[in-house]
């Protein structure tokens, strides 16, 4: 019998057709069905036209719906993933905007600091209903795959309150092992690898290539690399004070620590404008927002093009296929998955969210016990793991002033605000997400109170100091292929 996966979320372009894509690359899951569900109706039937002139194409027996209808899209679903951002990139530019105004300068803001904070408190209450929702028509022991960020939050809440199967998924680790087998100059799948900590902030534990360990080694062959040189000054800088390197890239990592965003003077010495993940300031909802506009302007000329194939070449380096895969073929699957600790990393505290080293076969989930981090891997993650705490909490229970502890407790917010100004800031997000935020509405509008009063401290006036326009379709016409991969790689951007 064919298996039926749901996608949340669905209108998220480079997400779901390279996940479906994936999947259907397994000779034993063509015939799968697809339930499409987004809230908005435009995106939907852009990504569900494009899916089904593809599967046409390929002769596939697969099959798929598109529907606003969320239950009517999980009704049986064997396999459901989530690729939302509750408040789009409205809400998104509230989460870089605002803070930006207190000196809180962050280059992606949906992990940490104020952004990931704030991102959690819309993401955690509509994640809890997509789990009513399977609980009561999904299959029995459906698994909700979760790719949507704040990762370690999210799933953190979908394990504690949730009532589903949940995993947390994130390619960090593959993209990391892929730069540092770059600097080694080995192949990557030459390279046996443990990594493990929480999401964005794992540490290649070890790094052996044919039996030879590598680690120690790792510091002077990013050194002799002009491009790492210039582009990962913060991830080396990481590397050497601490010894082990972190899986996130230098943008996002330097919004997770008390150190490298902290003077406005300063931070510019620690990134490269290259690219937006280097650690441009909203370099992120720079270039989602570039590639929304761009898709709907381009959007016939992706119906003009060749429909995509469906070999085994073809498929891409996603977790979720080789999940599924797993589960249904017995084949086993080795992967980095966040899950509830529970002794798993022995350092660090049970209840938070690790990513660590599993694998999947028939049987299912299986993870190994890793054992203590390096003592100093440890404390960074646990200064994040307090605050994602905090946060968890306070979406779940619309809890302000748990709200703006995890802000106080914040590294990089820590670093640049008193707290009076954390508490302001805590109210113009508050107030500028309310319509995201149902469950802190009495905390909204004791909040609306205060801001409207007056006597409120002095803000900054600043886009920040690293920051880049918005490129207008035009300018992106002019090379088209880079649009088109960057509308791609901003869909995970947007999701993980």
């Amino acid at each position: 019998m064919a298996i039926k996966v749901a996608i949340i979320g669905a209108g998220s372009v480079g997400f779901t057709r390279e996940i479906t894509r994936d999947i259907l690359c397994v000779p034993e899951l063509q015939d799968t069905e697809f339930a499409f569900t987004d809230i908005n109706q435009r995106n939907l039937e852009m990504v569900y036209g494009l899916f089904t002139r593809d599967v046409q194409a390929a002769g596939l027996p697969a099959k798929v719906t598109a529907t606003l209808d969320r239950r009517a899209a999980l009704e049986g679903a064997d396999y459901v993933f989530s690729f939302v951002r509750v408040g789009g990139l409205e809400a998104w530019a509230n989460d870089i905007d605002i803070p930006l105004q207190y000196g809180v300068d962050q280059a992606i803001g949906d992990t940490l600091a104020p952004g990931g904070i704030m991102y959690a408190q819309r993401m955690i209450p509509a994640l809890l209903d997509f789990c009513k929702d399977i609980r009561e028509v999904a299959a029995p022991d459906c698994l909700f795959m979760n790719y949507a960020n704040p990762m370690a939050m999210n799933t953190w809440a979908l394990n504690a309150y949730g009532g589903v199967k949940v995993l947390g998924l994130c390619h960090g680790v593959y993209w990391g092992q892929q730069l540092i087998a770059r600097v080694l100059g080995v192949p990557a799948d030459e390279l046996d690898i443990i990594c493990a900590g929480i999401n964005h902030q794992s540490w290649f534990t070890s790094i052996k290539h044919r039996g030879r360990e590598l680690t120690g080694e790792l510091l002077a062959a990013f050194a002799r690399d002009a491009e790492a040189m210039r582009t990962e000054k913060v991830r080396i800088d990481m590397l050497r004070r601490f010894g082990y390197f972190s899986t996130e890239s230098n943008g996002h990592l330097s919004e997770y620590l008390p150190w490298y965003r902290k003077r406005p003077e300063e931070v510019n010495a620690w990134i490269d404008l290259g690219s937006w993940i280097n650690g441009e300031t909203g370099g992120a909802l720079r270039v989602c927002t570039e590639s929304r506009n761009w898709f709907a302007y381009d959007y016939p000329n992706w119906l003009r093009e060749e429909p995509w194939t469906f070999r085994p070449e073809d498929r891409g380096i996603e977790h979720g296929s080789y999940i599924i895969e797993a589960l249904e073929t017995g084949r086993v699957y080795r992967g980095y998955f966040n899950v509830p600790n529970q002794g798993v990393i022995t350092n660090l505290p049970g209840d938070a969210i690790v990513e660590v080293p599993g694998y999947i076969d028939g049987n299912g989930i299986n993870i190994p016990v890793v054992g203590d981090l390096p003592m100093g891997c440890a404390a960074v993650c646990s200064n994040s793991i307090n605050v994602q705490r905090l946060a968890v909490e306070a979406a779940v229970h619309g809890d302000d002033q748990l709200l703006r502890q995890a802000m106080l407790l914040d590294p990089l917010t820590g670093a640049v605000c008193t707290p009076p100004e954390v508490w302001q800031m805590v109210d113009a997000l508050l107030v500028a997400d309310a319509a995201w935020l149902p469950q802190y509405g009495p905390a909204i509008a004791k909040a609306r109170a205060r801001v409207a009063g007056g006597n409120l401290l002095p803000t900054r006036a600043t886009r920040g100091v690293a920051r880049l326009g918005i490129k207008s379709v035009e300018e992106m016409a002019r090379d088209r292929e880079l649009a088109i991969k960057q509308t791609v790689s901003a869909s995970r951007a947007a999701d993980a």
